[in-house]
């Protein structure tokens, strides 16, 4: 299904495990509805149809937390419920739809050139490269990192809560580190929730807050961003 040119009207939808946020173009304020384990694909197309009735859009960019494949997903969301692999957005929505992986959006919203690494400090650690404009969604958060434990276990919600603070922000400034000589980055971006937790911030790293998640959806659409 393709998307005029000319329509411009774009609603964000953008999947945390904590939170839905949604977002069109002209509206000022955002929507967020929670989101929980058990949250399935089909159930959030009626909650977003639901929230969003009183908003005229065109088209959808929806940021999933998963791996996102051919316009679907291609995993459950790993703090999400099941039956998410290849639902069909576009079909259950109605409209032109592009959906693609939710750390990866919110880097389309921050990238302002070169390679750029992005990550996504929530309820997991999102990740995505960006070199000349290319998106590659990667799935770091998951590599093992020490203690037969991964990245996201330890610099992830859980992992804040099992280790504090103080302990968290030590092994957030290591995965970050480890990431970006990993990935040659010279731009590296910490978004999501927790990134405003980071203390004293790496050399060559910004932070940005959850709106890059909608600049992103928005993006999407725009030719040549």
């Amino acid at each position: 299904m393709a998307c005029s040119s000319i329509q411009k009207r774009i609603l964000v939808v953008d999947i945390g495990g904590s939170n839905i946020k949604l977002l069109a173009t002209g509206e000022e304020k955002r929507i967020k509805i929670p989101s929980d384990s058990d949250l399935t694909a089909k159930r959030l197309v009626e909650q977003v149809l639901e929230a969003t009735s009183h908003w005229n859009y065109d088209a959808i960019s929806v940021g999933c937390p998963c791996v996102v494949s051919n316009n679907k997903p291609a995993k459950d969301p790993h703090n999400l419920g099941s039956g998410w692999v290849g639902f069909d957005f576009e079909e259950a929505f109605g409209l032109p739809t592009k959906v693609i992986n939710d750390a990866t959006m919110q880097a389309v919203g921050c990238y302002n050139g070169g390679t750029m690494l992005f990550l996504g400090f929530g309820t997991g650690l999102g990740t995505t490269l960006i070199k000349d404009r290319t998106p590659i969604p990667l799935e770091g958060g998951h590599l093992p990192y020490r203690k037969e434990r991964s990245f996201e276990e330890y610099v992830g919600k859980a992992g804040l809560e099992r280790i504090g603070l103080k302990k968290w922000n030590y092994h957030a400034h290591k995965v970050i580190e480890i990431l970006r000589h990993a990935c040659n980055a010279e731009d590296v971006v910490l978004g999501g929730g927790n990134a405003e937790l980071i203390e004293e911030l790496p050399v060559n790293s910004r932070r940005v807050d959850n709106h890059a998640a909608f600049h992103g959806g928005f993006r999407l659409w725009q030719e040549n961003w």
